[in-house]
């Protein structure tokens, strides 16, 4: 399985004709990342993605805008660990709760909390955190063996690796820096299925 993140900033093209493309070739998800954007222009930027992930049957994650989420009745969102103690309550309201977690203590905190699936990561290195180093495939494996839920690899995927992050028990993989820029991206969630 395939969620493709957003960032307009990675991307070079018009960046709602390349959510559209993405959502034709029907990858799981497309979480809209934007986290440097107002909250205005965050839901702004929500409504019209949300218009074509509904135009392709594709489902929207909103990541940390829980009022946006429910105010669009999106029914999936993403948290960061941090935030999902404190976000409880909240949470309750959508069918689907993701949470980024970085070791086997937040996966298992995460999953006691209520999360459907965790974001694990960053698996390999990546531009998207120069300098900090990856966590790698032993990490990725303990991860997965270490809770009952989904699993999803992060950093570093590319088509080159992403079949190795799952032989680690990942139930899928996440990609921001290709989804934003790869040539033919109506074809991107294709080329990731195992």
């Amino acid at each position: 399985m395939l969620i493709c993140i957003t960032n307009q900033k990675l991307c070079q093209d018009d960046f709602l004709s390349r959510i559209e493309e993405i959502a034709k070739g029907q990858p799981h998800a497309i979480m809209l990342r934007e986290k440097e954007l107002s909250e205005a222009d965050y839901r702004e930027l929500a409504i019209k993605v949300k218009e074509i992930c509904d135009r392709h049957l594709i489902k929207l994650i909103i990541n940390h805008n829980l009022e946006i989420a429910e105010e669009l009745k999106v029914e999936a969102v993403q948290v960061s660990i941090h935030d999902i103690w404190r976000t409880c309550e909240a949470i309750r309201n959508f069918k689907q709760v993701g949470v980024s977690i970085h070791s086997v203590e937040q996966a298992r905190e995460a999953e006691a909390w209520g999360a459907n699936y965790l974001i694990a990561g960053h698996i390999f290195p990546t531009d998207c955190k120069k300098g900090l180093p990856a966590r790698g495939l032993i990490f990725l494996k303990e991860i997965c063996s270490s809770v009952s839920i989904p699993v999803f690899a992060i950093g570093g995927i590319s088509q080159a690796n992403y079949k190795i992050a799952m032989m680690a028990g990942a139930k899928g993989v996440c990609i921001m820096s290709e989804a934003m820029t790869a040539d033919h991206p109506e074809t991107l969630a294709q080329r990731f299925i195992s």
